[in-house]
């Protein structure tokens, strides 16, 4: 018997098994790391977040509130959140050893930020060829 998915008090699906560092599921009570709030949060704000997460060695918690960004922000910045998300993805899977994975998401991003660095939206003084060019080199061992 497959049990239902955990929920949250709204009745959303809600994962509540902890995580580690790295995002992968921990066994229900063990110690993981905190969980990011789902609040969003203003641009800038979501960058320094997604900063400090990095810094902290959580590439997927700085996914996370990347992804939260992109799902509530306007239309027009959908593909710069999902980029910058994908690139954490992409650090996340080179954590975890995960080679081709790393190098996949990460050229994903790259596209997905290119394409919108054409199109004249804001980029939150971010310098995104210079960022994309940091990860791949992360990922890529250079």
């Amino acid at each position: 018997m497959v049990a239902d998915r955990d929920r949250n008090a709204e009745g959303r699906a809600q994962q509540a098994r902890p995580r580690d560092a790295l995002g992968r599921p921990l066994p229900y009570g063990a110690v993981g790391v905190e969980p990011i709030s789902e609040e969003p949060l203003p641009p800038e704000e979501t960058l320094a977040y997604a900063r400090s997460l990095l810094d902290d060695g959580r590439p997927f918690a700085a996914h996370e509130a990347l992804e939260v960004r992109w799902k509530s922000c306007p239309d027009e910045e959908r593909a710069l959140w999902q980029g910058l998300a994908q690139l954490c993805v992409g650090l996340t899977h080179h954590a975890r050893g995960n080679a081709v994975g790393a190098s996949t998401l990460v050229e994903r991003a790259a596209g997905r930020l290119e394409a919108y660095g054409q199109t004249g939206g804001p980029t939150y003084t971010l310098d995104l060829p210079g960022l994309v060019a940091c990860v791949r080199g992360q990922v890529n061992g250079g």
